[in-house]
């Protein structure tokens, strides 16, 4: 056990959802102590950057319940039970935006809210992409406006705090670095 790691004591189920699950757990810290820790369970999810040939993200506005309002992200969704991250990034880029892609790229994998819960996401770049005839589906309580949008305007959105998730912040300064190293490098 690491200096820094906690023991489990006693794990107590106090919700199961659809999306999530809650647990409380008693917890022995390293100097000898006990605490309590809420715990969110969540299986995972993915984000896709999508790109189209001229250049633009492809987003999705969409209202948050948890937030009472509406945001602009990046295609989003729930891991189903061992499925494979790249597998569900291209079900939910077509799903929620209509594409198909050539190429689906990992670009990096993170925690959420590592304090409360073990939430990953993994974030793939999408580039090559097709309008599909017969997309799939958005899911029966999903509703969403497409957006394409250029590197300015996402960072306008940023400021005006319509993109305000992290995923989505994430995905466009990858895009900024990315700008400013192919600058350094001319």
């Amino acid at each position: 056990m690491s200096r820094l790691e906690e023991k489990t004591i006693k794990t107590e189920k106090i919700f199961t959802g659809k999306v999530i699950s809650l647990q409380l757990e008693d917890v022995e810290l390293p100097n000898g102590k006990t605490s309590k820790r809420e715990i969110i369970k969540h299986p995972g999810a993915v984000a896709v950057l999508a790109l189209t040939d001229d250049h633009k993200i492809v987003m999705v506005e969409q209202y948050r319940k948890a937030l009472e309002k509406t945001i602009v992200e990046i295609p989003a969704g729930k891991l189903e039970f061992g499925e494979d991250p790249e597998v569900c990034a291209k079900r939910e880029l077509e799903e929620e935006t209509g594409y198909g892609c050539k190429e689906m790229e990992w670009l990096i994998s993170f925690y959420t809210s590592p304090g409360f819960a073990d939430e990953i996401i993994h974030l793939y770049i999408a580039k090559g992409l097709e309008k599909k005839e017969n997309a799939a589906p958005l899911d029966d309580d999903e509703f969403v406006n497409l957006m394409e949008l250029t590197l300015e305007e996402a960072e306008l959105l940023l400021q005006e705090k319509k993109i305000y998730d992290a995923k989505t912040a994430y995905a466009v300064q990858y895009l900024q670095l990315q700008k400013v190293l192919k600058q350094s490098n001319e």
